[in-house]
């Protein structure tokens, strides 16, 4: 099965691309994101973090 998915994408030119253009992305994600966690004020890390906590007590009152 796997060989004639091989051999139909041999066929097509500049197919080789597309794995370049992919990693390029998944690692630009990641930077970026490594980039906003570093960044990031740490009291909105807290309110962030403390969000299930505040709901849990809400639902909790009557």
């Amino acid at each position: 099965m796997l060989k004639f998915i091989k051999q139909n994408l041999e066929n097509i030119d500049g197919v080789a691309i597309y794995p370049i253009i992919s990693l390029l992305i998944f690692f630009l994600f990641f930077v970026a994101l490594f980039l906003w966690v570093f960044t990031a004020k740490k009291e909105h890390i807290k309110e962030v973090s403390n969000i299930p906590f505040d709901d849990q007590l809400k639902s909790d009152q009557p």
